[in-house]
């Protein structure tokens, strides 16, 4: 590596499980990039719920996955291991990291590398490898959604859910979004959802029966909504779990999965192989950074924290008072 880069560099460590506060700044030295790998010099990096939960000691990064938050960076590339051929030092960049994010410098895989939409700031750019791998790979590669298609969005207003009401209108479907107070309602709207449900107010399951029933959910809520979620689809759909703000342990009738031919899955994005996350930066490049590029979809972002305030970053996640995405700034 270049003698110009430093020894050392901050970092975010969690101290213990637990709540936000567990989060200290704290130093370490630089990662050195290996073979098929490059150093990132980090201007941002994106909060995720996964983040939360490894904080709180419910989600172990996979083995030789570093022990840092962080799933997603934008930044300068610095240094370069060997086989690596599209990048060099001095681009820059977004990507998809297996971990330490939260820090001034990180080593990621080459291919899980995207280069900075035209019109997007770097920093917002830390905001788009997570989410949008998460919602590509799993409603878009996994479960086809297609065109002309109903897509029932749960929680509207985060961060899965304002890439998803964008993905899902640019290529056709018919959004249905649920959230909750009327504000972050009002962002779906905006977002281009077509009809929108204030799920305090409305029964969605009863708005989507009237509806035709949804060909595809995505849900981040799990607990009641998981049964419901099987009288909201339509028959063949196919629902995707993909986190579980209320809870993962419930007793539900599956007889609706059967009658009705209905997939219920899930998934995690860090221990998908490093080639099919490959696979997923492919495609996002060829068929999403256009969109993004001609602004029919764009980033969310709510508020950038520095390195330092990393726990009040948590803290407004939690407190689900955010719309869209929140980042670390460590330039």
């Amino acid at each position: 590596m270049s003698r110009d880069l430093p020894q050392q560099m901050r970092v975010v460590e969690t101290s213990a499980p637990g709540g936000p506060e567990v989060l200290r700044i704290a130093t370490r030295p630089l990662p050195r990039p290996q073979a098929g790998e490059v150093l990132i010099k980090i201007a941002a990096a994106g909060v995720n719920g996964p983040d939360l939960m490894q904080r709180k000691g419910l989600y172990p990064p996979p083995a030789g996955a570093p022990d840092l938050l962080g799933l997603e960076v934008s930044g300068t590339i610095v240094a370069a291991g060997g086989q690596v051929e599209r990048w060099s030092v001095g681009d820059k960049i977004t990507a998809l990291t297996n971990g330490g994010g939260y820090a001034e410098y990180c080593t990621v895989d080459a291919r899980h590398c995207l280069p900075i939409p035209r019109g997007i700031e770097l920093q917002d750019a830390a905001s788009l490898p997570e989410t949008y791998c998460t919602v590509w790979s799993n409603i878009f590669m996994g479960a086809g959604l297609a065109a002309g298609e109903t897509f029932l969005v749960h929680g509207g207003a985060g961060g899965i859910g304002t890439t998803a009401i964008q993905l899902g209108k640019a290529f056709g479907a018919k959004v249905v979004a649920t959230d909750h107070p009327e504000a972050r309602c009002n962002i779906c709207r905006e977002l281009g959802a077509d009809r929108v449900i204030d799920y305090r107010q409305e029964d969605y399951v009863e708005i989507m029966r009237q509806e035709g029933g949804a060909n595809v959910i995505l849900d981040i809520v799990g607990g009641p909504n998981i049964e419901r979620n099987f009288k909201a689809a339509t028959h063949d759909g196919r629902i995707i779990q993909l986190a579980f703000a209320l809870g993962s342990k419930v007793e539900v009738n599956l007889m609706p999965v059967m009658l009705k031919r209905l997939t219920y899955t899930g998934s995690t994005l860090r221990t998908r192989s490093p080639a099919f996350k490959a696979r997923i930066a492919q495609e996002l490049e060829a068929k999403v950074w256009p969109l993004i590029e001609s602004g029919k979809i764009k980033p969310v972002v709510h508020a950038a924290f520095p390195l330092a305030e990393a726990a009040q970053a948590h803290a407004l996640m939690e407190s689900a008072a955010h719309i869209g995405k929140i980042v670390l700034t460590a330039a």
